[in-house]
């Protein structure tokens, strides 16, 4: 009896690739490869995916803008702005599913890009199936992660944070907070030690760029203080980084003394990020080649 011939995974099943995606998938494609791009197009529409192409970088504030599940970028297009702007895109949006397809790399740039926060990286030609899977593959993953957190109190000092209530707990008694200082709160606790700069603070929480010279983020940092001073007198929990941003951290009181007044050379003085930034850009490649 004569084997049946093997189908085409690619074309195996029409259709019926598609009843797998996820219909609420937002996604841009950084990728001037028009053959590649118009075909990922066409599939992406017939499997309820909403798309947005671009053949260079797209600012990070604007992403937020986009409220994207996913991003898939070819580095190449972004010269020596590539690491410094994968890196950034990660750091600003840890929600957000970043897949890199490109061409010919070395294993030393894989690897370097997947320390920085890209979440999958492709190597061109990529059939267009393989990476609507790869990328779907990515968001499901950070879902579930999300949903697993957001299931786990999170417990610093006297403070209790149960995001699967929208509530949090002092002494077992909850916290008269708003949705937005509730927000605000659970992104602090959960980024645990780590300064938050304002402009991350605002678009993690508000959802979209900050407006120059908004305050919303220190108005808001304000009253939650004042909040969980009330209840929690002991305890200091929102630390401040004058010119920069806050931190999460819970400390007996009155070690050190908070003041949200900005330092007064802080519009002059460079972001505490600009160092590092101007280091790191000497070590990286001139340009993010395809050899």
């Amino acid at each position: 009896m004569t084997p049946p011939a093997c189908e085409n995974p690619v074309n195996a099943g029409g259709s019926r690739l598609h009843t797998a995606y996820n219909p609420a998938i937002r996604i841009a494609v950084i990728d001037n490869d028009s053959g590649f791009v118009t075909v990922l197009a066409k599939r992406a529409e017939v499997a309820g995916w909403h798309l947005r192409q671009s053949s260079g970088a797209v600012p990070p504030r604007d992403l937020v803008a986009m409220k994207l599940n996913a991003l898939l970028v070819d580095p190449a297009l972004l010269g020596e702005e590539a690491w410094t702007y994968l890196e950034r895109t990660a750091s600003l949006m840890p929600e957000l599913g970043l897949v890199v397809c490109t061409g010919r790399s070395t294993v030393a740039q894989r690897v370097r890009g997947l320390r920085l926060g890209v979440d999958d990286w492709m190597t061109k030609p990529c059939h267009p199936e393989e990476a609507m899977a790869r990328i779907e593959a990515v968001c499901r993953r950070l879902k579930g992660g999300r949903k697993e957190a957001e299931t786990s109190p999170l417990k610093a000092g006297e403070l209790e944070v149960r995001p699967d209530r929208f509530q949090a707990f002092i002494g077992g008694q909850p916290l008269d907070l708003t949705r937005r200082e509730f927000e605000l709160l659970y992104l602090l606790a959960e980024e645990r030690g780590q300064v938050l700069e304002r402009e991350q603070i605002y678009q993690r929480v508000w959802g979209y760029a900050m407006a120059h010279g908004d305050r919303s983020v220190d108005v808001f940092v304000r009253k939650l203080r004042q909040k969980l001073e009330k209840r929690s007198p002991s305890w200091s929990y929102i630390h401040t980084h004058f010119g920069i941003g806050y931190r999460f951290e819970p400390e007996p009181a009155g070690i050190v003394e908070e003041d949200l007044r900005p330092a007064p050379e802080q519009s002059e003085q460079p972001r505490a990020s600009e160092p590092a930034d101007a280091s790191s850009s000497q070590i990286v490649h001139n340009s993010f080649t395809a050899g």
